[in-house]
């Protein structure tokens, strides 16, 4: 017998010791490794390790586990960015709503509320002596159902071409309301010490999320300001009159459950919320994905569009330039020709001569495509 009070299986001298066979070995192994994945995969359920407390059907001992750097199982879709700074990123599960401190290479540093994950990423900030940021930031921000990552090739771009301080967010689009996205972005804004002005590139909810942080300045009690240090902002896809294809989906419960809030927002909610989007004071300009044609590349969208948003429903009367380029919704961000015009934007105020700008003055009225018949789909070239 061991010190635990165990019989050891190979305790010699001892006839009623049983060996411990492979079979059984094979079932204890098996017993374990079902208990961690099972734990496991409602972590990644929830977006969080299985250190980060989640919700689980059933009690657990309450206590608090030590603040230890941990390897995260990712859960883009449940997390929103609060705080992003050198890299690191404060952010809010949508779920639970606690706080987790990221670091560059997403090993979460910190964990609590936010004030606590703020207070440990200000702290190593003056520990590793980061550098100011530079004078001049771009923010980029993706579209419904997807992430961050979608918007590195574009952000990257710009902060090397035009040397602009780079903030990349994040957000749990399906997850939360486009007002909780608007609040999260008012405090990473708020966070940006030191810039002296602010750009947003943003690709398609993106750019309603934006609309919304400017239209709280109409709200009866605001909770936050339009920061006044905003100059310029590109569009890529904007959804800025609703999405006709959301709406055709509006009853259907699975479709609803997968784009959640946001996407019940674009579909038949938004005559409501349109009334707090704001038209940007500041210079803005509109690119839109379709192909010339009033065929499209969706046969349930009517008008020319990049198989996920019509073109007539991009436009917004204020916008300083407009183009319509053959591409499709998700590849917008990544065509070499969007980059240049976008950078061109940001520093001159259009996508190519000022002579050559396409102003948007009077707004379209988007089209409806008749229910009736089969949908027709077709490839863009």
């Amino acid at each position: 017998m061991n010190r635990s009070g165990f019989v050891e299986a190979k305790c010699k001298g001892n006839p009623e010791a049983r060996p411990v066979n492979s079979m059984q070995k094979f079932r204890q192994i098996l017993g374990t490794a079902f208990i961690f994945l099972t734990v496991g995969l409602m972590s990644v359920a929830c977006g969080q390790a299985p250190s980060e407390s989640p919700t689980l059907p059933f009690a657990v001992p309450t206590f608090t586990p030590p603040n230890l750097p941990s390897i995260t199982l990712g859960g883009e879709q449940f997390w929103s960015d609060e705080v992003v700074r050198h890299g690191w990123r404060v952010q809010i599960n949508a779920l639970t709503g606690h706080h987790r401190l990221l670091d560059q290479k997403e090993v979460r540093r910190a964990w609590g509320d936010h004030a606590t994950c703020v207070a440990a990423l200000n702290e190593t900030a003056l520990r590793e002596a980061w550098p100011p940021p530079k004078k001049k930031a771009v923010i980029t921000m993706h579209g419904l159902i997807r992430s961050r990552d979608t918007m590195e090739g574009i952000g990257a771009y710009l902060a090397k071409e035009g040397d602009y301080e780079w903030v990349n967010i994040g957000y749990a689009s399906t997850r939360r309301t486009v007002d909780q996205h608007a609040e999260s972005l008012a405090k990473i804004i708020a966070g940006l010490d030191g810039v002296e002005e602010i750009n947003f590139v943003c690709h398609s909810l993106g750019n309603i999320v934006v609309r919304r942080y400017l239209g709280e300045a109409s709200a009866a009690e605001p909770k936050w300001k339009p920061d006044p240090r905003i100059k310029r902002l590109v569009m890529l896809g904007p959804p800025n009159n609703g999405a006709e294809l959301a709406k055709r989906f509006k009853g259907n419960k699975l479709v609803a459950m997968v784009l959640g809030s946001s996407g019940k927002l674009l579909a038949g909610e938004w005559d409501v919320v349109s009334t707090r989007l704001a038209v940007p004071k500041c210079e803005f300009g509109i690119i839109a994905g379709g192909n010339g044609t009033d065929a499209g590349a969706h046969g349930l969208i009517a008008g020319d569009d990049d198989a996920v948003v019509a073109v007539a429903e991009t436009r917004l009367p204020g916008a300083c330039d407009f183009r319509v380029v053959n591409l499709l919704h998700g590849q917008l961000m990544n065509d070499p020709q969007v980059r240049n015009y976008t950078l061109n934007f940001l520093q001159k105020g259009c996508f190519e001569a000022p002579e050559l700008r396409q102003p948007i003055t009077v707004p379209d009225m988007p089209k409806t495509r008749p229910e009736q018949g089969t949908p027709q789909f077709r490839q863009m070239p």
